[in-house]
């Protein structure tokens, strides 16, 4: 090693050693306050950065100070001009008879604690110290899945998020069949006892804190057994076309089958066809004869249970020019046609029964 390398080694080993005897604070959360005017050891009020900002740390100098450094708990970031912090975020601003200063950029959690600007003076040593606060915002950093659950179910839903302040949690039902709002929980974890299809949809997770907020969703599905609506009778004329409409509630969606009596009816059979879109079925008959006229029975099923609903498909008499003299009426049976005969009569007989007494 050359005279000039051991000279400037040694001149390290002297601002270090000078740096170790004069630095004998106490490492610990300073609060706020002003410094002792008749003490040489200044306590600076805390900062407060938030994650990924900048800040910048100041140090009075003076006309008579020989060495200075800032230093980070037992680590020295600056000794004058010569760094020695190897962290490429810390940097020198400025270092002149008035001050000494460095900034940090992107700052992070593992960048809080206490900060110390060591001066050694002519006559005496002194030191400021200042305490630095990182602020974090909320980011969710666990959050449930989404889940599918069976009716009556318990559930649990769990968030969980980190940030400085530590953040308040909040949930919300934002999209439901029943009745979205706020659910009145400020826990990371949110109880639902014997879930309702009505609490199923998407749930909204909020962290808070004086930085700013994250927020995330999970969808909750409940699955129930088929609700089948009450079936419509449908009244067709021979010949004609006609559909008989089957619609069920369920989760997941239900299938569909078709019964006339005890057989089950099979699409595209006997002029039939069975169309099923999602929650709603049709049996269509595209000529409708004698025999399609009875009763027929949906039945809609899930892995959950069953449901059926009865339908009457029954005739219709197309009006004629004779019915027409009689008047508009549907007839369902053999007789509704002998009753509208006999009360024709009838009322012919009473209206000329005058005119045949007078002969």
């Amino acid at each position: 090693m050359s005279v000039r390398g051991y000279f400037v080694a040694f001149s390290k080993c002297t601002v270090l050693l000078s740096l170790r005897i004069l630095l004998l604070v106490p490492a610990g959360l300073p609060v706020r306050s002003q410094g002792d005017s008749q003490s040489d050891n200044k306590v600076m009020d805390n900062i407060t950065v938030r994650q990924g900002e900048t800040v910048f740390l100041r140090c009075a100098q003076g006309d008579v100070v020989t060495h200075t450094a800032w230093l980070n708990r037992s680590s020295i970031l600056y000794a004058g001009e010569d760094k020695w912090s190897v962290d490429p975020r810390v940097s020198l601003v400025t270092l002149n008879q008035e001050e000494f200063t460095i900034k940090i950029e992107n700052v992070d959690m593992t960048d809080e604690g206490q900060y110390v600007c060591a001066v050694q003076t002519s006559s005496r040593p002194r030191t400021t110290s200042v305490h630095i606060l990182v602020q974090v915002p909320p980011e969710i950093i666990n959050l449930s899945k989404d889940i599918v659950v069976n009716e009556g179910s318990n559930v649990t839903l769990m968030c969980q998020a980190s940030g400085k302040p530590e953040p308040s949690i909040s949930w919300k039902l934002i999209s439901s069949s029943g009745s979205p709002g706020d659910l009145g929980s400020d826990d990371e974890y949110l109880e639902i006892p014997s879930i309702s299809r009505q609490k199923a949809g998407t749930y909204e997770c909020t962290a808070v804190n004086e930085i700013d907020a994250d927020v995330k969703t999970l969808d909750i599905t409940v699955n129930y057994a088929p609700t089948v609506s009450a079936g419509r009778d449908v009244g067709v004329t021979l010949g004609h076309r006609g559909v008989l409409e089957c619609e069920a509630d369920a989760v997941p969606e239900a299938d569909f089958e078709w019964y006339k009596e005890d057989r089950r009816i099979l699409t595209g059979l006997d002029g039939m066809e069975i169309v099923n879109t999602g929650s709603l079925s049709k049996l269509t008959f595209f000529n409708v004869s004698d025999g399609d006229y009875g009763n027929y029975t949906c039945v809609a099923v899930n892995k959950l249970g069953s449901s059926n609903t009865s339908f009457l498909l029954y005739v219709v008499i197309e009006p004629t020019s004779s019915t027409l003299l009689q008047g508009p009426r549907a007839v369902q049976d053999g007789s509704g046609g002998a009753m509208g005969v006999h009360s024709h009569t009838c009322l012919l007989f009473i209206v000329f029964l005058p005119f045949l007494l007078r002969f």
